[in-house]
């Protein structure tokens, strides 16, 4: 094993924890023998998106399901050799993200037929054992996009996204879509910082889209709260509940949890089926992949209510939320 991962892998016994809040119940999912898997993380785990990922397989590790080592800031550069490592260390499983590496990380899986992948893809699944996954939260972005028109008193919004890949235009257009169902008169602007992970970043592109009279922002990214809470307005978060961390700021979070994909994942691992396939649609609302979280009491009563009863119609397969993957205009 090289220098370079040795020294970037943590074992969970060091007590590296984060403080990400999914809001789902655990899964009652147990192995006789705990699988061994590996994630592979591009970002810090503090990133609001690797963060959802760490929670859950360190959540599954703790209830014995699997036996959990992670690497996190793995370059490019060095993902195809990080994969190759973790397989020949006899992993069952590697958890990772492929947007940067397609081409690479389908052919180091298909040099490790034995080893099931599952990596965050703009891409189909491949193979037997490629399976792929992305993040689908923009039902709970419409609801917040719902609050977000009944609060705001300039008329203006704005979404601070990272890159625009199909996953990350459907989050911002869920939100823009559940703004304009309240108010199609609110304006939304839309500014990428064309990386993951960039909190100074994305606090410039939030300060400039308050500049631009946005009184409510919807942060894509970790650092645009950091903006909201500088100029004294309102903000909402993905991924991961910002609330805590931004108490007068952060109102309400579009929540997603990995747990249901990760459960399917290792089920399939470890009983030996194919997993090639997409496991995004666990994703959904229906199933606990993810959600809306508010505080009460700052927007209006009657928003909130008529938020709700949209909430109450998609989890029971009455309403489905728009899907879009085009670029925000």
């Amino acid at each position: 094993m090289s220098k370079l991962l040795i020294n970037r892998r943590r074992l969970l016994s060091t007590g590296a924890v984060l403080g990400a809040s999914t809001l789902f119940a655990p899964s009652i999912l147990r192995a006789q023998t705990a699988l061994k898997v590996a994630g592979i993380h591009a970002s810090p785990v503090e990133n609001a998106w690797n963060s959802v990922l760490h929670a859950a397989l360190q959540a599954a590790h703790d209830e014995g399901m699997i036996e959990y080592t992670f690497s996190e800031g793995v370059s490019g550069t060095d993902y195809p050799r990080a994969m190759r490592e973790y397989a020949e260390s006899g992993n069952a499983l590697i958890v990772g993200e492929s947007y940067a590496v397609e081409r690479e990380a389908r052919q180091v899986a298909g040099d490790y037929p034995d080893t099931a992948f599952l990596m965050g893809s703009s891409g189909e699944a491949s193979g037997d054992n490629f399976g792929v996954f992305g993040t689908w939260n923009w039902e709970a972005a419409y609801l917040c996009g719902m609050l977000a028109a009944a609060m705001t008193q300039t008329g203006k919004v704005g979404s601070v996204g990272a890159i625009p890949i199909p996953e990350v235009n459907m989050l911002i257009n869920g939100f823009a879509d559940g703004v304009h169902a309240v108010n199609p008169d609110v304006e939304h602007s839309v500014s990428f910082i064309g990386t993951f992970f960039d909190p100074p970043r994305a606090r410039e592109a939030g300060l400039a889209q308050i500049d631009s009279g946005a009184d409510i922002l919807f942060g894509e990214r970790i650092g645009t709260a950091d903006a909201a809470r500088e100029r004294g307005i309102k903000a909402i978060g993905s991924m991961i509940d910002y609330t805590p961390r931004y108490p007068d700021t952060v109102f309400a979070n579009a929540l997603w949890s990995f747990r249901p994909l990760l459960d399917a994942a290792v089920a399939d691992t470890g009983a030996g089926n194919p997993t090639g396939k997409n496991y995004t649609p666990l994703s959904l609302m229906k199933d606990g992949g993810n959600d809306i979280s508010y505080v009460e009491g700052v927007a209006p009563a009657e928003a909130v209510a008529r938020m709700e009863e949209v909430r109450a119609a998609i989890k029971a397969g009455e309403f489905e939320v728009p899907r879009n993957f085009e670029e925000p205009a």
